[in-house]
């Protein structure tokens, strides 16, 4: 059965901060990605942390992603703005991207900014998170390559395509981040990683048939062969796969559509990324008192807390609550890394010319290396 390390937080940022610099970026820059990148350890979102370094890195080595890359302004309005992502790094552009929109948005009372040409940026929530911290309520959305079929389709022609919610409130901010997918391609690969078969009404083969193979559906979307992840609502109508469907449809549209930029069936081909991103800022002012609006969000989802719970359970949770959880006991009691990629990060350190003993402690490193699947 695969193992999990434990390493606590400080450990896995001095990795990521030393890898990422070692592949060119600054140190600012390196605290950046590596802060989106943690986040998602620390809500407890697997698919999109630690084992997501060696997709970058490869990323690097093939060109996807420059390295020296700066986004730039195409075009701007006071609420508004077009960024050039140049093949840059995800995380960076979309950083930058987030901070102009809560500035426009505290001058303006909203704003929307879209980006073409970008990366994988981590968690939608990230940069959703980033407006709520600023007061404002904030949303983020991205395209990625292909992996969602559509409804009685067989071919994958949108990806993952998340939307990202995020709002002040107390105890605990709003926060809801999700893919318009069943699940993300991330969860398939931890599958994958697992040797676990995936479960039924996640992912489609060639032919558009249910199929539980991640490491089958996983190669299909690289090789455009057909089959991928299905919409939220599965397969059918009757299950409401045409809502999903038209879910990643919205985000395309904030993503590469009013941006100019690739939609999802077009990135990753020709030795090139082109993923697409979009922000939005909104400053409750604009609606009336903020403190007001704040008070009253948080006592509907006091309300939804506190309603009665089914037969058998004993609580409801609020978008936010559980990540809160999650956080305040990694912070505390370590980051659950798996045995798998603990043999990546292991791979990492030799490509790098960091000494693994340094970041990753007393592990039997022949039997990790024995395990790991990082070309």
């Amino acid at each position: 059965m695969t193992s999990y390390i434990r390493y606590t937080y400080p450990q896995l940022k001095k990795f990521c901060e030393d890898c990422f610099k070692k592949f060119g970026f600054t140190e600012a820059e390196a605290e950046i990605i590596t802060d989106v990148l943690l986040l998602s350890d620390l809500y407890g979102i697997e698919s999109h942390g630690m084992q997501r370094l060696a997709r970058y890195h490869k990323g690097i080595e093939k060109g996807l992603i420059k390295v020296e890359a700066k986004p730039e302004t195409v075009f701007e309005t006071p609420v508004s703005a077009v960024i050039e992502g140049n093949d840059g790094m995800g995380q960076l552009i979309s950083h930058k991207a987030m901070n102009i929109c809560i500035e426009k948005a505290k001058k303006s009372g909203m704003a929307v900014v879209t980006v073409r040409n970008s990366n994988h940026f981590g968690i939608a929530g990230y940069y959703a998170k980033m407006a709520c911290d600023a007061g404002l309520l904030g949303m983020a959305f991205t395209n990625s390559e292909a992996i969602m079929v559509p409804t009685f389709g067989r071919l994958a022609m949108l990806g993952s395509n998340p939307i990202a919610v995020a709002m002040p409130a107390e105890p605990y901010n709003f926060f809801f981040d999700a893919s318009t997918t069943v699940v993300t391609r991330g969860k398939l690969e931890i599958y994958n990683k697992l040797g676990k078969p995936l479960p039924e009404g996640w992912a489609l083969n060639a032919q558009g048939k249910g199929s539980t193979d991640a490491k089958d559906v996983l190669a299909n979307i690289v090789a455009k062969n057909g089959g991928g992840i299905m919409p939220l609502g599965g397969e059918t109508e009757q299950t409401g796969s045409h809502k999903g469907y038209g879910y990643g449809m919205l985000c395309e549209i904030f993503c590469s559509i009013i941006s100019m930029g690739l939609t999802s069936n077009h990135t990753h081909t020709n030795g090139k990324g082109g993923t697409c991103h979009g922000f939005v800022a909104i400053d409750p002012n604009v609606f009336g008192d903020a403190e007001a609006i704040k008070e009253h969000l948080s006592t509907f989802l006091r309300e939804l807390r506190e309603s009665p719970k089914s037969e058998g359970q004993d609580r409801i949770y609020t978008h936010g609550e559980k990540e809160m959880f999650a956080v305040k006991d990694r912070m505390e009691n370590g980051i659950d890394v798996n045995i798998n990629t603990v043999a990546e990060m292991f791979e990492m350190c030799k490509y790098v010319g960091l000494n693994p003993v340094d970041y990753l402690g007393d592990v039997n490193f022949d039997e990790v290396n024995a395990t790991s699947s990082y070309k």
